[in-house]
């Protein structure tokens, strides 16, 4: 081991010493998370669901299939759809079927949904950038590889411990 990567090793072990390391801080953790998109989607004048359902739209370039939008949320089908319904209603998407199809729709912002996203969307992913970008590529390569490990875990020990009753079919 190069000693740039043992001293980066020893900052970062001290830097965690006291830490709590309980699933239970984790959990506060994501929701201290929560709770600052919360506030910047409320500011906005969106829900939670509508603000995540921009973010999507925006991050795939102006428009989404609407099965995209469903399957990357855990949001029921219904909250989506009435979060699209207002988005629609406030003319910042338009919702029509895809070419060649008519079952599938597709989401894509209108003049006003575009000017609406550069306003609020996009500073919110830049904020995000400057914030993940003030780790080093170390620290967000671990990072993302730790909460993959940990969310594969937990859904191994969820589904393992998991009546057959509540297990999601």
């Amino acid at each position: 081991m190069g000693d740039s990567q043992h001293v980066s090793e020893q900052s970062l072990a001290a830097s965690l010493s006291g830490v709590e390391t309980t699933p239970l801080a984790l959990d506060l953790l994501y929701n201290e998370v929560d709770k600052l998109y919360h506030a910047y989607a409320r500011g906005c004048g969106l829900s939670d669901c509508a603000y995540w359902m921009l973010y999507d739209i925006e991050r795939a370039g102006g428009e989404l299939p609407l099965a995209r939008l469903t399957e990357s949320w855990s949001y029921s089908k219904q909250t989506i759809n009435s979060a699209l319904k207002v988005l629609q209603e406030r003319g910042l998407i338009a919702l029509t079927f895809m070419e060649g199809s008519r079952k599938s729709k597709l989401a894509a912002f209108t003049e006003e949904g575009r000017t609406f996203s550069a306003e609020r969307i996009v500073p919110a992913i830049r904020a995000e950038e400057r914030a993940f970008s003030s780790l080093t590529e170390q620290e967000r390569s671990l990072l993302v590889q730790l909460v993959r490990r940990y969310i594969d875990a937990l859904e191994q020990q969820i589904l393992a411990c998991t009546p057959e009753a509540c297990v999601p079919t």
